[in-house]
């Protein structure tokens, strides 16, 4: 009883995460992506106008001022030989995907960030900007008015900046010029990509769909790929297949994992893990250094010289281990996460535990550190 509500107690008190997959039936649809049913990546290279006072130094940034020529040229403004001075541009990358099966004179929305030494795109706009495939085709156009994701305060002495106003996003911000050139009607035989391969979850797509059916229409090739014959399912067109099955549920399964994220201090576990026998003690040294220079100086009209005598105060902390905490053969993620918590350890130090017990051979899980 005891344990039950220290365990409960210092749950609420952490920060580690445990997934919970109590009945975690899911879509076909969120779990794998279909064959040819793909987006694309667009990049183009723009300027952004309109700054205040935010924008590139010419001197730093010499290709922020022959972008701006050729954008000036093309208007018919001649600037052959003129030295600009303006800090109301600044060079950007622009970045999108384009969605599958997305139609001429669609929108899709873009992404600005500044690649030389702008410090806010706030309030700017981005100039007409060709955005290009892999292939080197243009396939979409973007310009608007850029939404920063941050703002920075400056003054003689001081700055402050909040969020990252250096890269922004435009709504909607590109006109899609150029379609991709695929016919989904033409396939014979679709596959089914699986984002997390495993051979357990592969079984359940195919059994799941062919019970769609009512016949074998799904075949598992690999612990990542089920492929559909369109011939068997009877229907019209691969997208009326596509449209019966995306909403076919299953339970996904997964490897034992212990993902640790040392920046937060955040641990989450999944449901399947499971240590061997092992016993755990936790405690650790703290050695603080402070140093507090003194300035001794002469009396006044006297001969001598001002001299900093070094003064400094060093301790070292031993502080007293935890008990030392046996977790049983077999152990379930509550069980683990009650033994842990007992040791009354906070979680980044329950990180090391972890470590520790995955170097011991003891953790059967992929251990993630990021």
């Amino acid at each position: 009883m005891i344990q039950k509500l220290i365990f409960r107690l210092l749950c609420l008190l952490s920060v580690v995460v445990f997934p919970s997959w109590v009945d975690a039936s899911v879509r076909l649809k969120d779990i794998v992506e279909f064959d040819g049913v793909r987006g694309n990546d667009l990049l183009g290279y723009g300027l952004v106008v309109g700054l205040d006072g935010t924008g590139d130094g010419m001197r730093n940034s010499p290709f922020t001022e022959d972008i701006m020529s050729n954008i000036l040229e093309r208007l018919g403004v001649n600037v052959t030989g003129e030295q600009f001075r303006a800090r109301n541009v600044a060079a950007v990358i622009v970045t999108a995907s384009l969605p599958p099966f997305a139609r001429s004179g669609g929108r899709i929305d873009v992404t600005v960030s500044a690649i030389g030494d702008a410090t806010s795109l706030l309030g700017g706009t981005l100039v007409m900007t060709p955005l290009n495939g892999a292939d080197g085709t243009i396939y979409a156009v973007a310009q608007g008015t850029v939404i920063a994701g941050g703002v920075a305060v400056e003054g003689q002495a001081a700055r402050e900046v909040r969020g990252v106003p250096t890269a922004g996003s435009i709504p909607l911000g590109a006109r899609v010029e150029r379609e991709v050139d695929f016919d989904l009607s033409s396939l014979s035989r679709i596959r089914l990509a699986l984002r997390v391969p495993d051979f357990t979850t592969a079984a359940l797509i195919e059994q799941e769909v062919n019970r769609s059916f009512g016949r074998a229409v799904a075949t598992m090739l690999d612990s990542g790929t089920v492929a559909l014959d369109m011939a068997a399912t009877g229907l019209a067109s691969p997208a009326h297949m596509l449209a019966r099955i995306e909403n076919v549920t299953i339970t996904p399964h997964t490897r034992a994992r212990v993902v640790v994220d040392q920046r937060s201090g955040t641990i989450v576990m999944g449901e399947d893990v499971r240590i061997s026998r092992v016993a755990v003690a936790q405690g650790g040294l703290t050695l603080r250094v402070e140093e507090a220079p003194l300035v001794v100086q002469p009396n006044p009209f006297a001969e001598g010289e001002t001299v900093i005598v070094p003064r400094t105060d060093a301790m070292l902390e031993d502080r007293p281990p935890t008990a030392l905490a046996e977790l049983q053969e077999g152990t379930s993620l509550s069980e683990i996460v009650a033994g842990l918590n007992a040791l009354g350890v906070a979680p980044r130090d329950m990180i090391d535990i972890l470590n520790s017990i995955n170097a011991a051979g003891a953790l059967h899980a992929e251990l993630i550190v990021r």
